[in-house]
């Protein structure tokens, strides 16, 4: 009776995680205004605040990540040079997210 109930829940749930996986897949192209940090803050400095902070540590060799305004996710970047000399800065930028790691094509200021 065990072997049957785990078998049909299997079955069940077999579906919804895959549906689940394609409604997680990443975007193919995205425009996001957040902030651009260092990955040792993240989250919790993305504001005006922890801009000076952010600067610093990048330019310490900190690797630098994108926190988004809508949810406060923070994506790592593939393409760092693209956004290192905007640490710390509100930014707009448009490219592709994949695998949580989002790959800019083009950054400008945030309105």
């Amino acid at each position: 009776m065990k072997k049957t109930v785990a078998a049909l829940t299997t079955l069940f749930l077999l579906p919804v995680c895959a549906g689940l996986a394609f409604a997680v897949q990443d975007s193919p192209k995205a425009t996001m205004t957040g902030w651009v940090m260092d990955a040792k803050c993240g989250a919790k400095m993305a504001n005006e605040k922890g801009a000076a902070c952010a600067k610093r540590c990048v330019e310490r060799g900190e690797a630098v990540v994108f926190v988004d305004d809508k949810d406060q996710s923070v994506l790592k970047v593939s393409n760092q040079d693209a956004l290192k000399s905007h640490a710390g800065e509100h930014v707009t930028v448009s490219g592709s997210v994949d695998s949580g790691s989002l790959h800019v094509d083009n950054v400008s200021a945030a309105k």
